[in-house]
């Protein structure tokens, strides 16, 4: 199997199975004599852990992310960063009904059509456990990006049918302090709600994380085949559950005309409405940069479902194990930290652009 790496310079590449011994991942390229509070790694791991609130996963695992290798007195050596999450509360017995089964709309049928072989238990490298190696590695960009003045946020900005208002002023801050992860209290609120409703009906919602990256400088970004909103759109839409991706203006620029979509470039300090996202090109040109991104319900339901058996007979899928009514909330620091491993790369490889 390959394609477990992602990167050029700042690489991560990640390891293990749902419900396997443990997770774990190694960053690669990381620049010596980083200082990283291994604590506020610990804390962002935290944010997308299940069994922390009554509308996530009910698995409980603890996530305490145990690092192998690669930092000395708190400080990187240059040298791979090793590291481990272990399983503690994978319980395999609740999957033995699909160890033949496809569930609709999950990768089961289609990992088995590739390798002839699949992890039933969980789905494997197919579940969304894996993602919590890519929020360590996003964790130290984090810090790395820091050095550079560069900030990335992530928010819930619908849920279902419920949306933030257009005109809301958004509380950064707030994101982490409610369940949905969104930036708005009463909208906090109502989305909590809805994934409670959907819940209890043994049914999944999905939703938009909006994505900000503040403070990059212009001029970043490799041209052609590896333009800032390629790269930013190849990370999102390799989360799982991921279905759209949009920067800027996005799909509602079509609606537009040049003479409106253009952000004019002024001497002032009237900001411009920046629907290019804050890039030009391929190449960020000093604008926040704005994104968001799109994910479906949850496949794994408890209402009943038609489907195929391996056999390829047709049966009815009712299945009563653990899982997210909606994976949007627990996505958002995943979300931030795939755009974080995407801006620290090419911050990277900016530094080799020009004498």
């Amino acid at each position: 199997m390959s394609s477990n790496t992602f990167g050029t310079l700042f690489r991560l590449t990640t390891f293990g199975e749902s419900h396997g011994v443990a997770m774990g991942g190694v960053v690669d390229g990381c620049p010596a004599g980083l200082k990283l509070d291994l604590s506020a790694i610990q804390q962002l791991v935290d944010l997308r852990r299940p069994g922390q609130s009554s509308i996530t996963s009910a698995r409980n695992e603890q996530d305490h992310v145990e690092v192998l290798s690669g930092i000395m007195n708190g400080v990187t050596l240059g040298t791979p960063i090793g590291f481990i999450i272990r399983n503690q509360d994978a319980k395999s017995s609740d999957y033995d009904s699909l160890r033949d089964v496809y569930r609709p709309g999950h990768a089961d049928h289609t990992w088995d059509a590739k390798y002839g072989i699949r992890d039933h238990r969980g789905g494997g490298r197919a579940s969304a456990r894996e993602t919590v190696c890519r929020v360590v590695g996003g964790a130290i960009a984090m810090q790395l990006l820091a050095h550079f003045n560069v900030k990335v946020f992530a928010w819930t900005s619908s849920i279902g049918p419920i949306h933030l208002p257009a005109d809301v002023a958004h509380d950064l801050e707030f994101r982490y302090r409610n369940e949905v992860r969104t930036s708005h209290d009463q909208s906090a609120e109502a989305m909590k709600a809805h994934i409670a409703k959907i819940k209890a009906e043994g049914d999944s919602c999905g939703g938009v994380i909006s994505g900000l990256i503040k403070g990059l400088p212009a001029g970043i970004g490799e041209p052609v085949f590896s333009k800032l909103p390629a790269e930013l759109a190849k990370a999102m839409m390799g989360i799982n559950a991921a279905k759209g991706f949009e920067l800027g203006s996005g799909f509602g620029g079509t609606l537009m005309q040049g003479s409106e979509h253009n952000d004019p470039m002024v001497l002032t300090d009237v900001k411009s409405n920046n629907h290019s996202g804050g890039t030009n090109g391929g190449i960020s040109n000093g604008q926040d940069i704005t994104f968001r991104v799109a994910f479906k319900p949850v496949s794994t339901i408890t209402k009943p479902q038609m489907t195929l058996d391996k056999n390829g007979n047709e049966i009815e899928l009712l299945h009563e194990g653990r899982h997210d009514p909606c994976v949007v909330p627990r996505a958002v620091p995943i979300v931030e930290s795939m755009a974080a491993l995407v801006i620290a790369d090419q911050l990277l490889q900016h530094r080799t652009s020009r004498i």
